[in-house]
């Protein structure tokens, strides 16, 4: 269990440093910014990279909801999930000390919003928190159920190619919602950089708590309909 947790807290770390990073220090770069595609490409290269160095050792969870998702799901043990969602907590917040401590190497322009999910004027479209509500659940959702299908048995001889497709389905994902809510689908990747910003990041954190929980849940427990033969 330590190795497991380990590679959970790694991997988590990895994805909001390497995420979460890419917004803070590289999205708005004057002129050769990467922009909204360059973030979602990133954060799906986390999941990636990260996927196939650890997936054998712990799954690759990096996140609760797929955690959560894959309990409802009965493919992860219930007795074990208090324990994978803090070492994924505690990585994420690791991740976004490192990137703290990087961000603020230029003192003239601070950390901004951090890459911090959020609602309403927080939104970095402005969309309400109805609109946040439905985009993280719909969208972890799919997040869950894309996991399942490609880790099932029955997808064993495409094993290989899993860490890519979970990883292209993230990127999908930040093509989607990053307008809407900075995309979360994570409560770790939420948590990390509200830990560090205070305020309202703080204030608005049980929606990116609840709602990639309820996703992962839903997800969890439909999946068993497409196992269906009747």
């Amino acid at each position: 269990m330590t190795n497991r947790l380990y590679a959970e807290f790694l991997g988590t770390a990895w994805l909001v440093l390497g995420g979460c990073g890419s917004a803070v220090l590289a999205a708005a770069f004057p002129q050769v910014g990467i922009g909204f595609a360059g973030v979602a490409l990133a954060f799906g290269l986390t999941v990636v990279t990260m996927a196939y160095a650890v997936a054998p050792v712990s799954g690759a969870h990096f996140n609760p909801a797929i955690t959560v998702g894959l309990a409802f799901g009965g493919r992860f043990p219930w007795s074990e999930v208090v324990q994978y969602v803090i070492a994924q907590v505690l990585g994420g917040i690791a991740g976004a000390a490192i990137l703290y401590v990087i961000a603020t190497g230029r003192p003239e322009t601070g950390i901004g919003s951090f890459a911090t999910n959020g609602f309403g004027e927080h939104s970095p479209g402005g969309y309400g928190l109805l609109a946040a509500a439905v985009c993280e659940v719909v969208m972890t959702f799919a997040f869950v159920t894309v996991i399942l299908g490609v880790t099932d048995k029955r997808a064993a001889a495409f094993a290989p190619a899993a860490p890519l497709a979970i990883g292209l389905t993230l990127t999908l994902i930040h093509l989607i919602s990053i307008p809407v809510t900075n995309t979360s689908v994570n409560p770790a990747r939420s948590t990390a950089p509200a830990v560090f910003v205070g305020g309202a990041a703080l204030a608005q954190l049980w929606l990116f708590w609840l709602a990639p929980l309820v996703g992962g849940a839903i997800a969890g427990l439909a999946y068993g309909l497409l196992g269906r033969k009747d």
